[in-house]
């Protein structure tokens, strides 16, 4: 039987006990032992496991527990009338503790609605791996898959563990990975990452990572291990509970003996202080504001971004600055030709020699090259090439059929004599000559993501700062950095130089108030990420040294999902002070009205269970 039944059959057996008592207690004239007796039975049903939970936290020394004020309080109302001139509070002792139990029913509601969306994640971790040895296929456990292996994922199928589609085409439903419900189609080459669905066709996938290391497996455990780092406002709640809890059990100590001496009347203050001990509990803070954070988390990790702990979730909305790493992060990080500006021939004349003479490279502006020319053509036609001489440093040499080329930048145009034209696009130039006869230039340039453009809009509308660090040239990143409208930008550094920066970056901002995060998926960016006050790794793409220093993780690379972060890591914060300054302003009210006896139990009873119930359900609302 689960907690949440367990539960509600003994707040519902307790309630009717309770009832009964109140009816044999009206309907008879019994001794006060033994009505005390009769209602024992709905008390201790309502209150068995109060008392063994104050026990042992009792044993292990922790002395003023919510659980140990809770059971004073009730035994105390229990017996209150039978002192001289008191009236018998045995239906507020028995009531006192049922609505507690009612307040311990919705944080269990809470917590379990909360971990559905962490739980939900367990779903993604595949049970097993179609291993294919010796043109056989046999489900095996995936912890036994080693990196090389091949495995087959049939329609329907969870991919078990990361790696590359060597054979089969096939769309994948990757919702539970990034939070995005459009499948992805992937072929031969793709990297694909485990806990996604194959939605359409079987595919073979060579293993790139063991089980463990397998994206699956890192978000389960990322987000299990999230809720043990607390934010500064649960720090806060569990200090301050170290302070209040015995404070105000000294005063209702005070409460209770001084003026009894003074006015010789304890029973009327021995029922104060009585009072004053059930709206004291702290349960409302101490059960609502680390339910906030960790249903915050979950929401964060519905939508694709794994945050490490409740302090970063707290940090992210704090965030008043955000660095940027640029290829990658910002820019797709792959060449593509962006114009072609011909002296002579036409354009694809151009790139038809610039493609043919690259053919057999595999240098990044090679590769541009040669798939910029396959969308106008065949590069795998009838031409001859020959006679290759690559230059370092400047370029390549080559004869197609019969043109002698030289393909390369502005130093090899000056070595050939070829007289070149100054170009107003920024990015690599190539330049491309026949001997001395310039033929004309191709520009190659990262593409900037139409992602970056929609989140750095959204960061502006946030208020927030954006700032790029990058290892490019400067007039690369100056018009990157014009384009997406940032505020400011460094360029041409190595890594220590962006770990130096951020450090400057992170001085100029009052860090008590406002946090400075970075944003980066390379290997370069690992010591940056880890520097700054928030790390945000790129996860679908990044590399696992960054990944592992980051606080924050986007499983798609889209920057843009941070706003969706930011967004959620603000509306806990919110809910979290709403629940601190609620519980905090109604306790304080209502423990002064006790002190001076205009407090009934009633009262204390909705201070204590009441505002624990409302703070829990707004807890509840990080969850939607």
């Amino acid at each position: 039987m689960s907690e949440k039944k367990k539960k509600i059959i003994q707040i519902i057996c307790s309630a009717i006990l309770l009832i009964i008592a109140v009816i044999i207690d009206k309907n008879t004239n019994l001794a006060m032992w033994l009505k005390l007796l009769i209602y024992c039975v709905p008390y201790l049903v309502a209150g068995f496991d109060i008392f063994e939970e104050a026990i042992e936290e009792v044993s292990e020394g922790e002395i003023f527990s919510e659980d140990f004020l809770m059971i004073i309080a009730t035994l105390g109302a229990l017996f209150i009338g039978f002192l001289p001139n008191s009236e018998p509070q045995f239906t507020e002792a028995v009531f006192v503790m049922l609505f507690f139990q009612v307040g311990e029913l919705f944080e269990i509601i809470a917590e379990g609605n909360s971990k559905k969306s962490i739980s939900a994640l367990m779903e993604i971790r595949p049970d097993y791996a179609n291993f294919i040895k010796d043109d056989k296929v046999e489900k095996v456990d995936p912890k036994i898959v080693k990196v090389g292996d091949i495995i087959l994922v049939n329609p329907g199928e969870k991919v078990p563990m990361d790696g590359e589609i060597i054979e089969g085409s096939t769309s994948l439903n990757t919702v539970a990975i990034t939070g995005e419900s459009v499948p992805r189609s992937a072929s031969v080459g793709a990297k694909i990452a485990s806990g996604c669905i194959n939605v359409s066709g079987s595919i073979k996938v060579k293993v790139g990572k063991i089980f463990e290391e397998s994206t699956a497996s890192k978000i389960i455990d990322l987000v299990q291990n999230a809720t043990e780092s607390k934010s500064e406002n649960d720090k806060f709640i569990t200090k301050f509970s170290k302070i209040y809890t015995p404070s105000v059990v000294l005063l209702a100590l005070l409460i209770a003996i001084i003026p009894s001496i003074i006015t010789k009347n304890p029973s009327v203050w021995i029922g104060r202080a009585l009072t004053f001990l059930v709206v004291s509990c702290p349960c409302a803070l101490v059960i609502s504001v680390p339910l906030s954070y960790f249903g915050g988390i979950g929401g964060a990790a519905k939508a694709g971004v794994l945050v490490k702990g409740a302090n970063f979730l707290e940090a992210l909305s704090k965030t008043k600055t955000i660095v940027f790493d640029k290829t990658g992060t910002l820019t797709e990080g792959t060449f593509e030709v962006v114009a072609i500006h011909p002296e002579k021939l036409n354009e694809k004349e151009i790139l038809h020699l610039a493609a043919h003479a690259e053919n057999f490279s595999s240098h990044p502006i090679a590769i541009s090259l040669k798939k910029a020319y396959q969308k106008m053509d065949n590069l795998d036609d009838n031409c001859k090439i020959s006679d290759i001489e690559e230059i370092a440093g400047l370029g390549i040499k080559a004869k197609v059929n019969d043109t002698v080329v030289y393909v390369g930048n502005s130093k090899l145009m000056d070595k050939v004599g070829a007289k070149t034209k100054d170009c107003d696009k920024v990015g690599t130039i190539v330049h491309i000559t026949d001997n001395d006869d310039y033929l004309g230039h191709i520009v190659i340039a990262d593409k900037i993501k139409d992602d970056s453009r929609k989140a750095i809009e959204g960061f502006k509308k946030f208020g927030i700062k954006t700032v790029m660090l990058t290892g490019d040239v400067k007039n690369i990143a100056e018009d990157v950095a014009k384009e997406l409208k940032l505020d400011d930008y460094y360029a041409e550094l190595l890594p220590e130089d962006k770990v130096n920066k951020i450090e400057d970056i992170i001085k100029e901002v009052d860090n008590k108030k406002f946090k400075v995060a970075f944003i980066g998926d390379g290997i370069n960016d690992a010591p940056v990420i880890a520097r700054s006050d928030i790390g945000i790794a790129m996860g679908a793409l990044g590399s696992d040294a960054a990944i592992e220093a980051a606080d924050v993780v986007l499983m798609e690379d889209k920057i843009s999902k941070v706003l969706e972060a930011m967004k959620i890591s603000r509306k806990t914060q919110k809910i979290a002070m709403e629940n601190i300054y609620f519980a905090i302003i109604i306790k304080v009210l209502v423990l002064i009205l006790a002190a001076i006896g205009f407090a009934p139990m009633w009262l204390a009873v909705f201070a204590d269970v009441g505002v624990t119930v409302l703070a829990v359900i707004n807890a509840m609302r990080t969850l939607k």
